[in-house]
C-alpha cells in the first residue's frame, strides 16, 4: 500500500499563493502545471530503497511564520556556531523555516552587480533573470513526482548571480534554521556563475526542534558557465522524523569547475541526489561527501557525473559511517556519453560499520559509451578492525573512545580534502556529536 497521493493543497490554494507573495504570471503558471503534473507522475525509483510508503506529500502547514532578526546575537547558540564571528559578516542570508529572516550583503558586490537575495525576492525583482534558469538546464518538473511537488510548493530558497568576470573572494553562506516543529519546507537554491566568474557558496540546514513528522523537499541548481567556478559546501544536520528529499544539480560549461563538498548528516530518512553534468569541453566536476547514519534511519545516496564534453573531469569521493541499526545506499555513477573523448571518470566509495545491525551498501557503477577515455573506481564495505580496536584498548582507551578515533581516521581522508575551511570545521564538530 503506498502513501495516499491526494494533495494537501489545491490550485484555488496556490493561486492565491502566488498573489500573495507578488510573483510573476510564469512563476504561478509554472507552479500550476507543476501541481497537475504531481498528481499523475510516480516516484522516483532509487536503486536498493523502497520509498512508495514514505510521507513526502501529506502535511497540515505550507507556511509558518516566524519573525526576522534584528541582530545576529538573537540565535540560538548551535547556529551563532555556524557562522564565523571573526569580523562582521557581510554576506549572509538566514532563514527561519519559510521567513527570510536576515539578509546582509556587502556594497562591494552590490556594486559589482551581484545578487544574493531570498528566491522570493529575487522572482519579484528579478523575474526575467531568475526565469533563465528556474527549473530549466538543471533539475525539470516533470521528472517525478517529487521535482513536480517541489515546484508546486516552492516556499523558501536564495538566488545567487554572479555576473561576467566577477570573482565573489569571500564565501556567500545561507542558513535555514527549522524551528518550528510544524514547518515544512521546498527549498530552492540557485547559483549562477557568469562566464570568467567564481563565487563559493556555504549553507546549512540545521533543526534546533524536535517534530513529530516533516516533510522537505530541498533542490538546488549550480550552472557554471564558461570558464566559471562554483565551490558549493553544504552541512545538512536535520533532526529525526523529517522525510528529506534533497537533489542538488550542476550544470558546467567550457572549461567550468563545480566543486561539491557535502557533509550529509540528517537523522532522518533521506534520499539524496548529486548530480554534475559536464555539458562543456574541458569541464571538471568534484564531489566529495561525507556520512553518518544512526539510529534506525533510511538513507539513499546517489552521486553522478555525467560526461558530455571532450577532455572532461569528474570525481566522486564518499566515506560514509553506519552506526546502531541505520541502513544506507551509496550509489556512484560516472557515465560518459558518445563523443566525450578524453575524458576521465574515477570514484571511490567506502561504508564502515560500527554494529551488527548497522548496513552499508556500496555501488559503484561505470556507463561508458566512448572508447577513447579513463575511468575507474574503488568501493569497499566492512567493519571496525577488530585488531584496531584491540591495540587501541590495550593502551588504555576505552572501547567508546577508541571507536571515535578510528571512526575519525576513517572519515578524515574526505574531511581533509574539503576544499571550503569553514565547512571542514563545521563537519568535524558534527561527527564529533554524532559518533559519541
Amino acid at each position: 500500500m503506498t502513501v495516499e497521493t491526494k494533495l494537501p493543497f489545491d490550485q484555488k490554494y496556490i493561486e492565491n499563493f502566488s498573489k500573495q507573495l507578488g510573483e510573476p504570471d510564469w512563476l504561478k503558471d509554472l507552479r500550476l502545471l507543476a501541481l497537475a503534473k504531481a498528481e499523475e507522475l510516480p516516484l522516483p525509483k532509487p536503486d536498493k530503497t523502497k520509498i512508495d510508503k514514505w510521507n513526502f506529500s501529506q502535511f497540515s502547514k505550507h507556511v509558518v511564520s516566524s519573525s526576522t532578526l534584528s541582530s545576529l546575537d538573537e540565535l540560538p547558540e548551535e547556529v551563532k556556531t555556524l557562522i564565523e564571528a571573526d569580523e562582521e559578516h557581510k554576506n549572509l542570508y538566514i532563514q527561519r523555516d519559510n521567513t527570510p529572516a536576515f539578509l546582509t550583503v556587502s556594497e562591494d558586490l552590490k556594486e559589482k552587480g551581484v545578487i544574493f537575495t531570498d528566491i522570493h525576492t529575487a522572482a519579484k525583482e528579478h523575474g526575467d533573470l531568475l526565469q533563465q534558469y528556474f527549473m530549466k538546464d538543471g533539475v525539470k518538473i516533470d521528472e517525478h513526482r517529487l521535482t513536480a511537488l517541489h515546484a508546486a510548493y516552492l516556499n523558501g530558497g536564495v538566488f545567487v548571480y554572479v555576473p561576467k568576470n566577477v570573482e565573489v573572494e569571500k564565501p556567500l553562506q545561507a542558513v535555514f534554521i527549522h524551528e518550528n516543529p510544524e514547518a515544512n519546507l521546498f527549498n530552492h537554491v540557485i547559483i549562477v556563475a557568469d562566464d570568467n566568474s567564481s563565487v563559493t557558496y556555504v549553507e546549512n540546514y540545521i533543526s534546533t526542534t524536535e517534530t513529530e513528522g516533516a516533510v522537505f523537499n530541498l533542490i538546488t541548481e549550480v550552472i557554471a558557465n564558461t570558464n566559471a567556478k562554483v565551490s558549493y559546501g553544504a552541512v545538512d544536520n536535520l533532526t529525526e522524523n523529517i522525510t528529506t528529499y534533497v537533489n542538488r544539480r550542476g550544470v558546467a560549461g567550457r572549461d567550468a569547475k563545480i566543486l561539491w563538498a557535502l557533509g550529509l548528516m540528517n537523522d532522518g530518512n533521506t534520499i539524496s541526489e548529486n548530480t554534475t553534468n559536464l555539458v562543456g569541453d574541458g569541464s571538471i566536476g568534484d564531489t566529495k561527501t561525507v556520512v553518518v547514519g544512526r539510529g534506525s534511519q533510511i538513507q539513499n545516496f546517489t552521486t553522478k557525473v555525467v560526461h558530455f564534453g571532450k577532455h572532461t573531469e569528474g570525481n566522486i569521493l564518499k566515506h560514509g559511517v553506519m552506526k546502531d541499526s541505520a541502513t544506507s545506499i551509496f550509489n556512484g555513477i560516472g557515465k560518459i556519453e558518445h563523443g566525450a573523448s578524453k575524458s576521465n571518470a574515477e570514484q571511490e566509495s567506502r561504508v564502515l560499520m560500527l554494529s551488527e545491525k548497522a548496513r552499508g551498501d556500496a555501488n559503484p557503477i561505470l556507463l561508458i559509451d566512448e572508447d577513447d577515455v579513463v575511468a575507474g573506481h574503488a568501493a569497499s564495505v566492512g567493519r571496525v578492525d577488530p585488531i584496531q580496536l584491540y591495540y587501541l584498548m590495550s593502551r588504555g582507551i576505552s572501547k567508546s573512545e577508541a571507536e571515535r578515533l578510528i571512526i575519525h581516521g576513517f572519515l578524515d581522508p574526505v574531511v581533509r580534502q574539503m576544499p571550503i575551511e569553514s565547512v571542514k570545521n563545521q563537519l568535524t564538530e558534527v561527527i564529533e556529536r554524532k559518533v559519541r
